[in-house]
């Protein structure tokens, strides 16, 4: 009785879909598994570029994994109901090479994507600029989502870009390994550069020391030169070390705190200066 229901088509196909379930669930907790044990295996500067890592490698890993496990599921399927696999096979081969034809930006998003992840380029959670294509222009926005074909990134305000692999030729990641702080600072012409100087770096440390920035600052802001005179001022460059991802919160205190700082040593910010010249009307 067990084996007649066995050789029933509808039966066993319903199994083969069992199976590639519990395959699809296995495979999952071993990629995550092997891939967390040998990423760990890598000297990376902060937990959060390993995890990213991580994160981004079994997202794809489990995908492949799952689009393998599902197409050997729909043959085995198709062989048990009696379709001829052999002349499936030959039709869907004259298909392919049509298909292939007109699928080359496809394959070129696919080989990108696949660059992208052998190289680590960019990781789940970072902050990037992907620009290029037709038309050059820039999209910006934390990678919420990659595959081998698209990179999905959330602006600022909220709007979701889709942007295929194919076509970002130029990449700005602004969160690997560590993010820099680059705060400029014009000041009139009549103000001390050395006391600029020596409080840009007071507050630099004092930054530095706080509780809230502590963990996530590698190097202090510190003055680094005077960077351009302009006509409104001199232009005083501060630059520092922190953790991907941290520099627009720390920059932000940096100045808050730099403008307090200011004001207590009589420092001014320069103001926007024109010079008028007049003349004499002539009879």
């Amino acid at each position: 009785m067990d084996t007649h229901i066995l050789h029933n088509p509808v039966i066993r196909s319903v199994l083969t879909l069992v199976v590639a379930v519990v395959l699809q669930m296995v495979a999952a907790r071993v990629v995550e598994r092997i891939v967390r044990r040998l990423v760990s295996r890598h000297r990376f500067e902060h937990k959060a570029d390993e995890k990213k890592r991580e994160d981004t490698i079994i997202h794809i890993l489990r995908t492949l994994a799952n689009v393998v496990i599902w197409i050997l599921a729909a043959l085995v399927i198709l062989a048990t109901l009696g379709v001829n696999l052999a002349a499936l096979a030959t039709g869907a081969g004259l298909f392919g090479v049509i298909i292939g034809l007109g699928a080359q930006s496809t394959i070129k998003d696919f080989l990108a994507g696949l660059f992208i992840l052998m190289e680590n380029q960019y990781r789940v959670g970072d902050i990037v600029t992907l620009s290029g294509g037709s038309t050059g222009l820039g999209t910006a926005g934390v990678v919420e989502d990659i595959n081998l074909r698209i990179t999905k990134l959330r602006a600022l305000d909220g709007t979701l870009n889709v942007v295929r692999n194919g076509e970002a030729s130029i990449i700005a990641n602004m969160t690997y390994q560590y993010s820099s702080v680059v705060v400029d600072v014009v000041v009139g012409y009549d103000s001390s550069i050395d006391t600029v100087e020596k409080v840009m770096n007071e507050v630099g440390l004092q930054v530095a020391g706080d509780d809230r920035f502590k963990s996530v600052t590698t190097e202090a802001i510190q003055f680094l030169r005077i960077d351009s005179f302009t006509p409104d001022g001199v232009t005083a460059r501060a630059v520092g070390k922190v953790a991907p991802a941290a520099q627009w919160e720390i920059a932000g205190e940096y100045r808050r705190q730099l403008l307090a700082a200011f004001r207590k040593h009589g420092l001014k910010m320069a103001l926007p200066q024109r010079v008028v010249h007049t003349t004499k009307a002539t009879d």
